[in-house]
C-alpha cells in the first residue's frame, strides 16, 4: 500500500528524517513510535502532502506521490487536535468531505449514518462540537476521516489528550475499527504501551533513522539495539565484557561485577564489549535457588514499590551488580517480598538478549 525509498527531510542543520525506507502492506495497523523530534510526525506530514522531502520517493497505491498536493492523494489524517469545525454539527463535520467530492445527497446520508454507527455516535448528529465529550469529538473526527473511504488513514498522536481511562477506551475501539473496515492505518505515537496495544508492527525511531521495524511481540523482546530495548517498556541495561568461550555459550562479567553465562549466537561478531538487555518481569526471584535458570546468583532486595497487581523490587547481587525486577501479586495472601531481605535470582539465557555496544 505504501513504499518509502531513501526519504529525507531536513530544516536548515537540522535532519528530520535521515535516509527512510519503509514499506506498508495494505490493510495494515502500523505505529511510528519514538520520542519528541525523532521524525515521525514529519514523516507522517510528508505521507499526507504536507511535507515534501529533499531527496527519495513515496508510493501509495503503486502510485508516486512524493510531488503530489495533498488533495490528490487518496489518504486522510485525524490530527491531535481533532481540528472540528466548531460551528457544524456532528452530521455536517462527518459530511464535509462527502460535499466537497460532490457525493449525491441520498448516498451522503446513508454513509455520514453508517459511519456514525461504526463509532457509535447514533443520536449525537445535531450537537456541536462543544457540547461533546473529548472522546465524543474524537470519535466524530475519526468518523469525518473514514466516510471518504480513503486507502489510508494517517494518525498523529489522536489519543494523547485524553484522560488515561478513556484513552485505553478508545485504543481498544480504534483497533476494532482497524480490522472491521480493512483499512491500512499509519499511527504516531511516543506511548510505548499504546504501540505495543494496537499495532501489527511497530517502526521505531531515533534521531531522524529507523532503529527496528517488526511485530510488537519481536520488538519488546528481541530488540536490535540498546536504544529500543530501554525505550519500548523497561530494560535491565547492563554493559557486558567478553571473559572465554564456553561451548554454545559465551561467559561474560557484567557491569557490577556479576558473571554469567549468554548465548554465543547472540554475542555481536568479534566485539570484546556489548550490552545485556533483560526485561524485569524475566528475572526470576524466590527464596530458594531457582530451578532451571542456567545462571543463579543471591542477592538483596535494596528498594520495594508496591504498585497493586504488582511489585517493583530493585536487587543488588554480591558482586555488585543491581536488576530492577517485577513480581505479580497473584493473591492477597501472597508473602510479599521486603526491602532488606536476601533472594536467590535467576536469568534463563534465552531471556538475555544481547545488543551491539553504543
Amino acid at each position: 500500500m505504501i513504499t518509502i525509498r531513501n526519504v529525507t527531510r531536513r530544516f536548515g542543520d537540522f535532519v528530520a528524517v535521515n535516509d527512510v525506507s519503509l514499506e506498508v502492506k495494505a490493510g495494515e495497523f502500523i505505529t511510528l513510535l519514538g520520542p519528541s523530534g525523532c521524525g515521525k510526525t514529519t514523516l507522517l506530514r510528508m505521507l499526507s502532502g504536507f511535507e515534501s522531502p529533499d531527496s527519495g520517493e513515496i508510493w501509495i497505491e503503486g502510485r508516486d506521490v512524493t510531488r503530489l498536493a495533498p488533495y490528490r492523494r487518496n489518504v486522510n489524517q485525524v490530527f491531535q487536535s481533532y481540528a472540528l469545525f466548531p460551528h457544524m454539527t456532528v452530521r455536517e463535520n462527518i459530511a464535509f468531505g462527502l460535499r466537497m467530492q460532490k457525493v449525491p445527497a441520498d448516498e451522503m446520508r446513508r454513509r455520514v449514518a453508517e459511519a456514525m454507527d461504526l463509532v457509535a455516535l447514533g443520536g449525537y448528529e445535531d450537537r456541536l462540537p462543544h457540547q461533546l465529550s473529548g472522546g465524543q469529538r474524537q470519535r466524530v473526527a475519526l468518523a469525518r476521516a473514514i466516510v471518504p473511504r480513503p486507502a489510508v488513514l494517517l494518525l498523529d498522536e489522536p489519543l494523547s489528550a485524553l484522560d488515561a481511562k478513556l484513552r485505553h477506551q478508545m485504543q481498544v475501539e480504534l483497533k476494532r475499527l482497524q480490522k472491521r473496515l480493512g483499512m491500512t492505518f499509519v499511527f504516531v505515537t511516543h506511548d510505548q504501551e499504546e504501540a505495543l496495544t494496537m499495532s501489527d508492527r511497530i517502526a521505531v525511531f531515533n534521531r531522524g533513522r529507523l532503529e527496528q521495524l517488526g511485530p510488537a511481540t519481536e520488538i519488546y523482546h528481541r530488540p536490535g539495539t540498546a536504544f529500543v530495548a530501554d525505550f519500548l517498556g523497561d530494560a535491565n541495561l547492563l554493559e557486558a565484557e567478553w571473559l572465554a568461550a564456553e561451548g554454545d555459550n559465551v561467559r561474560v562479567r557484567l557491569r557490577g561485577g556479576l558473571e554469567i553465562a549468554v548465548a554465543r549466537a547472540a554475542w555481536p561478531g568479534a566485539a570484546t564489549r556489548a550490552v545485556v538487555s533483560v526485561r524485569p518481569e524475566k528475572v526470576c526471584i524466590a527464596r530458594e535457588p531457582v530451578a532451571g535458570a542456567e545462571n543463579g546468583f543471591q542477592a538483596t532486595i535494596t528498594e520495594e514499590i508496591f504498585q497493586g497487581a504488582l511489585d517493583r523490587l530493585v536487587v543488588r547481587t554480591d558482586a555488585g551488580t543491581t536488576f530492577s525486577v517485577v513480581v505479580a501479586n497473584e493473591s492477597a495472601m501472597m508473602e510479599a517480598f521486603h526491602e532488606g531481605e536476601r533472594v536467590w535470582c535467576g536469568l534463563h539465557i534465552d531471556d538475555l538478549v544481547v545488543v551491539p555496544a553504543a
